[in-house]
């Protein structure tokens, strides 16, 4: 089966893109997502729609967001007759995610229901603002069900990485903080035109509650893990030890039951937590 797609860029894409030219892989990375029949899927950058025909089949709706205005058009008028697909031009940093899911006052598209849903997410991310749209998506994530994401290999594996392992950092605790991951797929460059001279990968996130359930404020802990990957060599103690006093540190890690000379990269999710709210508690105590 080939799957059918717009015509290629007669110049060489400008704003870096690489588009998936695999069949087969295309269709694992669809089939991923689950059973589409009853569901809306948002596509970010669907290119030269590899991914969006095999979509419209299956999904009951489908908003694929492309940035590039000629890839939008050629997409615009290659599903004009297909009633479930909508494309949208328009950068999905800057796109209001909270109006994008709900009904459109006016819309005369026959067959479109745009009562909101659960959605589910497929893309091929840019590598260089993989992290901003990750970022912008969890801050989205009560919209999300299930998001299947095509990134750089070595992005897949910070994302997916266990604490106490080299790859995980900063990347690795934000994403698993809203959410399970787990990679798919690999990809080698030559799946994709023009080629990339990295493999890439599939991973699949699915939001959790686990922020919810170590009970932190959202963008003070998301501050805090920061600081505490600073500077990846130097231990937790003293990425911490410019912002808190020596003796709430050394107070806060016993309660937790860390060792000072431990490394951020060293602990969990739950572990980090439970400093922070010592921490917090004895600023506090500290203040009054």
């Amino acid at each position: 089966m080939k799957v059918s797609r717009v015509p290629r860029p007669a110049k060489k894409p400008k704003l870096g893109q690489h588009f998936l030219d695999d069949t087969a892989a295309a269709v694992r990375i669809v089939e991923a997502l689950g059973d589409l029949l009853q569901s809306t899927v948002l596509e970010i950058g669907p290119g030269r729609g590899a991914l969006t025909n095999l979509l419209a089949r299956r999904a009951r709706r489908v908003i694929a967001v492309e940035k590039d205005r000629v890839l939008a058009a050629q997409l615009r008028m290659h599903f004009s007759l297909a009633p479930n697909v909508e494309i949208i031009e328009g950068d999905i940093l800057a796109i209001d995610l909270d109006s994008l899911f709900g009904p459109k006052p006016g819309s005369t598209r026959p067959g479109m229901d745009v009562a909101p849903r659960q959605v589910r997410v497929i893309g091929n991310l840019p590598y260089f603002i993989t992290s901003d749209i990750l970022l912008r998506l969890f801050e989205y994530r009560r919209f999300f069900e299930v998001l299947i994401l095509m990134v750089q290999k070595e992005v897949a594996d910070r994302l997916s990485a266990k604490a106490g392992t080299s790859e995980y950092g900063l990347l690795s605790a934000t994403a698993q903080l809203y959410a399970k991951v787990e990679k798919v797929l690999t990809l080698p460059p030559g799946a994709f035109l023009p080629p990339p001279k990295v493999h890439s990968a599939v991973v699949r996130l699915v939001p959790s509650q686990r922020l919810e359930k170590l009970h932190v404020d959202e963008k003070a802990f998301i501050e805090f893990l920061k600081l505490s990957f600073a500077q990846k060599r130097k231990t937790l103690w003293n990425n911490l030890k410019g912002r808190y006093p020596s003796e709430n540190l050394d107070r806060a890690l016993a309660r937790a039951k860390v060792k000072p000379s431990v490394r951020a990269e060293a602990i969990s999710l739950e572990a980090s937590a439970n400093i922070f709210r010592e921490l917090n508690g004895a600023t506090r105590s500290t203040a009054e």
